[in-house]
């Protein structure tokens, strides 16, 4: 173990000891390469509602032949892969003919599309994490001062499935138990901002300022450790901070927020499955829940997974999954497409337009709660039989409090589709010139969307 003398008198389990008040505190740290050898319009305060951003992800894209509207702008047509989403057309932004470029990366299958996406860097290897995702760089901005920084949410069933990460060590894991979900969010730490009375929760007190019982021996650490080791520690205890903040907020009573009604908690957990009639049924759940979340002001930034990149639900009476679908079914001669693919792409915009519309039956101020979010569209690849990068579709719902125009389908005449995801951190005021790398670098916002 290399280091100071400090370090190696530290114990495998590379935690932190002080005192806070009276208590012991024990802080558990980063993995470090020191470890390692040489291998609305308003609140009732009075403040502006606050505007929101979100992700949601669907696997395998789509067939240009029957997801592509033919008409641009406003009203656009829908095709029969988008056809559910006629009830909230007006609300979604629909981005086609942009482009994710690898450079000199590989096309690593079901994984580069998504992460350019969030990030604007084609990934050198399937462990490659580059930057951090777009709604990591949003929740420090946005989001801060909220219960939950983030929220990541999955109907897939796998806690793994999240397109969400700070880095290649710090995976935004997802909730995927509508359970566990409730009890999180909506459970005893739950502080309802419509309550007559508000009392502190005494274990939240307790978990308060946990970092200022080992600010001497973090001090000590940091001067002890080499650059790469500062970095991380640096992030790590940034990320407790912003968690004492989060306490922090959970022990003042939080202003009335009309919109915010408790829900009635899950009966029980869907069935373990991939079928997408169950997937379904958990994407609805989590929805629901997720949409209460942020209208009670639990966090302003939050991320719903329908499905993995590499798409595993299944059709009762249909011997394969989606992903193997893709690459075994024979193309229609006479549709000009692949049926049954066609049929799992559509499920995936019925589970849109619900998130979309959740959103819309919350009231909020003089509108909805969707007029004060923005919620970002994304997916793996265009024609997934082929693993497309070119023309990979995009969505975008939600007007970000008036910043955003919306009901519009956009063509991005083969320029990268990095100019979305610039956009959208422009509209949340992140001060940067450009967003990506090499090719996928952009300057260029889209702006049909701005008004």
């Amino acid at each position: 173990m290399k280091g100071t003398n400090l370090i190696k008198q530290m114990s495998r389990r590379r935690v932190l000891r002080g005192m806070l008040g009276s208590c012991a505190v024990t802080v558990g740290l980063p993995l470090l390469d020191c470890f390692l050898d040489s291998n609305a319009t308003a609140l009732a305060s009075g403040d502006p509602m606050p505007v929101r951003f979100g992700t949601w992800f669907w696997g395998l894209g789509m067939d240009e032949k029957v997801f592509v509207p033919k008409t641009l702008g406003a009203h656009y047509d829908l095709p029969e892969e988008i056809a559910a989403l006629a009830p909230v057309r007006e609300h979604v932004n629909l981005f086609t003919n942009f482009n994710a470029f690898r450079d000199a990366s590989p096309n690593l299958c079901h994984y580069t599309g998504w992460v350019i996406s969030r990030t604007g860097v084609a990934p050198a290897s399937n462990d490659d994490r580059p930057g951090e995702t777009i709604d990591v760089t949003l929740a420090r901005k946005i989001s801060r001062s909220t219960r939950f920084q983030n929220l990541t949410a999955t109907a897939t069933g796998d806690v793994r499935n999240s397109f969400s990460y700070e880095d290649a060590n710090t995976p935004n894991s997802a909730e995927a138990s509508p359970l566990q979900f409730y009890t999180r969010l909506f459970g005893p730490d739950f502080q309802d901002p419509n309550a007559a009375t508000f009392t502190p929760n005494p274990r939240l007190m307790l978990r308060k300022s946990v970092l200022s019982g080992i600010t001497d021996q973090s001090g000590s650490l940091m001067k002890a450790v080499d650059a790469a080791d500062r970095s991380r520690l640096d992030q790590y205890f940034t990320n407790v901070r912003d968690m004492e903040r989060q306490l922090d907020q959970q022990l003042q009573k939080p202003t009335p927020i009309a919109a915010c009604v408790r829900p009635a908690p899950p009966k029980e957990d869907p069935k373990p499955g991939v079928d997408t009639v169950l997937v379904g049924q958990r994407h609805q759940i989590m929805t629901d829940m997720l949409v209460m979340a942020i209208a009670c002001d639990q966090t302003r930034v939050f991320n719903m997974a329908y499905s993995t990149a590499q798409a595993a639900t299944s059709k009762t009476g249909y011997e394969k999954p989606h992903h193997t679908d893709t690459h075994e079914e024979a193309v229609d001669q006479a549709l000009g497409y692949q049926p049954i693919n066609s049929w799992f792409i559509r499920q995936s915009m019925a589970s849109w337009a619900y998130f979309v519309e959740a959103f819309t039956r919350v009231k909020e101020g003089d509108g909805t709660l969707l007029d004060n979010v923005l919620i970002f569209g994304t997916t793996d690849h265009s024609l997934a039989r082929v693993h497309s990068l070119d023309g990979v579709p995009m969505f975008t719902a939600g007007r970000a409090g008036g910043r955003i125009k919306s009901g519009l389908h956009i063509d991005g005449g083969g320029t990268a589709g990095t100019r979305v995801g610039y956009t959208i951190m422009k509209t949340f005021g992140v001060e940067s010139e450009t967003w990506g790398a090499q090719s996928n670098k952009t300057s260029q916002p889209v702006s049909e969307m701005l008004t």
